[in-house]
C-alpha cells in the first residue's frame, strides 16, 4: 500500500509540476520528485530492515528460553523418576 501511495504521489507531483511550465522546468520538477521518492523508499527499507532484525532477535530469545525450559523440565523429570523408583532389592 505504501508503494502505491508513493507512486500515486509521484505521478501527481509530476503532473502538477508539468502544468503551465516549459519542458525544462517540468523535467527538473520530475527529477526532484524522483529524488524525494527514492529517499522515502530508502527510509522505508531501512525501517523494514530494523523491524526484521528485532523480530529475529526476539525469535532467538524465544528459542533460548524454550531450550532452557526443556532442559529444566528434563532435569526435574529425571529427579522425580529417581525419587519415585524403589531401591533395587527392596523387600516387598
Amino acid at each position: 500500500m505504501k508503494k502505491s501511495l508513493l507512486v500515486a504521489s509521484l505521478l501527481a507531483v509530476v503532473a502538477l509540476a508539468a502544468c503551465n511550465k516549459s519542458s525544462d522546468q517540468a523535467a527538473a520538477a520530475a527529477s526532484d520528485a524522483a529524488a524525494t521518492a527514492a529517499s522515502a523508499a530508502t527510509a522505508a527499507a531501512s525501517d523494514v530492515a530494523a523491524a526484521a532484525s528485532g523480530v529475529a532477535a526476539a525469535a532467538s530469545d524465544a528459542v533460548a528460553s524454550a531450550t532452557a525450559a526443556a532442559s529444566d523440565a528434563g532435569a526435574a523429570a529425571s529427579d522425580a523418576a529417581a525419587t519415585a523408583a524403589p531401591a533395587s532389592g527392596a523387600s516387598q
